[in-house]
């Protein structure tokens, strides 16, 4: 352990420290300690294909239900990377593949979190808590 690696405890190791991986990080504590989200309940970098399965995709963190489906991705960016619609669409993606309940996206600084409402997603004003997530 070093300056240079950051554990994750969802993958069990130390990880590359980039400014990306800290935002992940500290959301994943977010997530277990304010959120009520069981770590085991959590994955990090999650790959999956999409499509014609040329396309390798790698989810940041992917929270499961009681019932091991999918429930929410999470969407980490660097610091001073803006949480546009860019970033949305990248988790959308996601969703077409794992068909989650909701979708969160964080900076680090700024964090937005959409639940599904039919077949589009609606803002919420406040972070799910676990309860929420796999309702």
């Amino acid at each position: 352990m070093n300056g240079n690696t950051i554990f994750d405890p969802l993958r069990r190791k130390e990880v590359a420290r980039t400014p990306e991986e800290e935002v992940r990080q500290w959301f994943i504590g977010v997530l277990r300690d304010s959120l009520g989200v069981p770590e085991h309940m959590m994955r990090s970098e999650v790959g999956f294909t999409y499509g014609n399965a040329s396309k390798q995709y790698r989810a940041d963190i992917v929270i499961f239900g009681r019932d091991a489906s999918p429930a929410a991705v999470v969407e980490c960016k660097r610091p001073e990377v803006e949480l546009s619609g860019k970033v949305l669409e990248q988790a959308l993606r996601y969703d077409m593949v794992l068909s989650v309940k909701w979708i969160i996206v964080t900076n680090g600084s700024r964090t937005f979190a959409a639940r599904r409402d039919g077949d589009s997603f609606r803002f919420e004003n406040a972070l799910p808590r676990y309860e929420q997530i796999i309702l």
